[in-house]
């Protein structure tokens, strides 16, 4: 092997091909499963594409015809209100939650790891779960709410309901945000509390002025996450509720796969997948653009 050549300050540095070879593995993944997937993707994006005839190119046609599409604008709508309600609440109950377990107390392994391993159960298992506890006649929700005498509502059958259990299932899994928080608030210097206590600031003032400032950018790595799942929320609604009661719950992912591999529109379910892509993008440079002004990086 050729040996490192020196450079202008006298330091050995190794040829590029040595580099190149060693991330080879790499780069062929990302180009074999990113890269060239994206392009055909674009590509088909533009055509009339059935996947058993060869593709017809269309121009932006497929794109075109998404501004008339009235599923388009409902799937649309519904991933709007998901992301809306979940990620905001999601990260509530998940700073609530991280600033309880993150005290010392007894047990607190214990209630750390049942906050945690929802998060770890199968999707698949998750929403058989929660069909079950959600069944209007025999689930453990409705037979707690009538002992309790309050109404029990037919979660996943009433269009007023379905998206709001969908919501609750989706909450149950925040074990991963909790983890992260508790992390960053373990971080947090001890002298900080100190001064704000002899400033006069309470419980609050200390947990609003220095724990959210100095855990902020834990906070925006969660919300950008939350951001990505929520537009991308598929599995448990598909599960649970195909969609319904009455389109209540068909979301942005489930109308890309409906058109992809049970209408065989594979072109539209490309124009569908990038302009989710770019929606994604795009909500996240705003979060970015946001943090810019309420995130604060400590120095190293």
């Amino acid at each position: 092997m050729r040996a490192p050549r020196p450079t202008a300050r006298g330091e050995r540095t190794e040829p590029v091909w040595t580099g190149l070879l060693w991330i080879s593995p790499w780069l062929i993944g990302f180009v074999g499963l990113v890269i060239f997937p994206l392009a055909l993707s674009l590509y088909y994006s533009l055509t009339d594409y059935s996947v058993l005839e060869p593709p017809v190119y269309l121009g932006a046609d497929n794109y075109r015809h998404l501004l008339h599409d009235s599923l388009f604008w409902t799937a649309l709508g519904n991933n709007a209100l998901y992301a809306a309600v979940f990620i905001p609440l999601s990260t509530a109950i998940a700073l609530a939650i991280a600033s309880l377990l993150a005290r010392p107390m007894r047990w607190v392994s214990f209630f750390r790891a049942a906050v945690f391993v929802p998060s770890l159960v199968p999707i698949v298992a998750t929403a058989m779960i929660w069909l079950w506890l959600f069944n209007s006649e025999y689930g453990l929700v409705n037979q707690a709410l009538r002992a309790l005498r309050l109404p029990a509502p037919n979660w996943l059958k009433d269009p007023n309901w379905a998206m709001i259990s969908i919501i609750i299932i989706s909450l149950w899994q925040i074990g991963r945000s909790v983890v992260v928080y508790i992390a960053a608030m373990r971080e947090v210097p001890r002298h900080l509390y100190e001064a704000a206590h002899i400033d006069g600031f309470g419980r609050w003032g200390r947990f609003w002025h220095v724990t959210l400032p100095m855990i902020s950018p834990s906070i925006l790595f969660n919300v950008v996450l939350g951001i990505i799942d929520a537009w991308q929320v598929f599995a448990i609604p598909y599960i649970m509720t195909e969609g319904g009661p009455g389109r209540a719950t068909y979301f942005y992912t489930h109308y890309l796969y409906d058109n992809a591999f049970r209408f065989m529109n594979m072109g539209y379910a490309s124009a569908l997948a990038w302009v989710q892509l770019v929606l994604i993008l795009a909500l996240t440079g705003v979060a970015f653009l946001i943090s810019r002004r309420l995130v604060h990086y400590s120095a190293a």
